[in-house]
């Protein structure tokens, strides 16, 4: 394996995968927010440069094949993880549904695909991966980037709000305090961050069960030669 650029970009998204959720152990919020959005960021914008360097310098390789779709699973899940995590937090059920569904349908659509193509071995090069694919996973990857920043500005707005009474914060968001309309900001974007999020992320579910099923249906014929029918 030669370690070209694209195939160090490549494994350095990999490695980033877990610096996401490491990121809420060593630092505090919303700096542990701001930290793992940035490193999110950064690592999905990687996806784009390693493919673009590989082809515009011809340096594909069978080892970028392989690790490309790995480091993104692995970005998406691992953030994934994290924010439905966080979802939950403050809600007596424990769980947010519109973070819990979508996760679940995009975990289980990458864990079915890397099953079939652990089955189809050699076979699986054969499915090419499609423009829809792609623009699922960009989905996924803007989706999440725009649930972290919503940490951002609710944990901002804590800080900012440590020390005043329930009145006074009623007050601020009905748009009373004039001196402090600031914190009105900070709430309505972590308001839009999180439903353009969730938004975002349904539409990402969608796009992953239509590639889901698009893989399989291509798949069908090799298990046809298997059984030899």
């Amino acid at each position: 394996m030669n370690w070209t650029i694209p195939n160090i970009l490549t494994t350095l998204r990999l490695l980033a995968a877990p610096g996401v959720a490491v990121m809420f152990l060593y630092f505090a919020r919303p700096w542990a927010d701001w930290f793992a959005m940035l490193l999110f960021i950064g690592a999905a914008i990687t996806d784009y440069i390693d493919g673009y360097l590989a082809r515009a310098w011809k340096q594909e390789s069978a080892f970028g094949a392989m690790l490309d779709p790995i480091a993104d699973k692995a970005m998406v899940v691992i953030a994934l993880l994290v924010i439905t995590a966080f979802s939950g937090a403050g809600r007596p059920d424990g769980m947010d549904p519109w973070i819990l569904l979508p996760a679940t349908v995009i975990l289980f659509r990458e864990i079915f695909v890397s099953g079939l193509r652990e089955y189809l071995g050699d076979k699986a090069r054969a499915l090419k991966v499609t423009k829809l694919a792609k623009w699922k996973t960009m989905a996924q990857m803007v989706a999440l980037a725009v649930l972290f920043a919503k940490g951002i500005f609710e944990h901002e707005l804590i800080e900012r709000t440590v020390g005043m009474d329930a009145a006074i914060v009623e007050g601020i968001f009905a748009g009373r305090e004039p001196d402090v309309v600031g914190l009105v900001w900070y709430f309505d974007m972590a308001w839009y961050s999180w439903w353009g999020g969730v938004v975002l992320l349904w539409i990402a579910a969608a796009l992953t069960l239509v590639t889901g099923w698009d893989y399989f249906r291509k798949s069908l014929p090799f298990f046809r030669e298997e059984t030899g029918t």
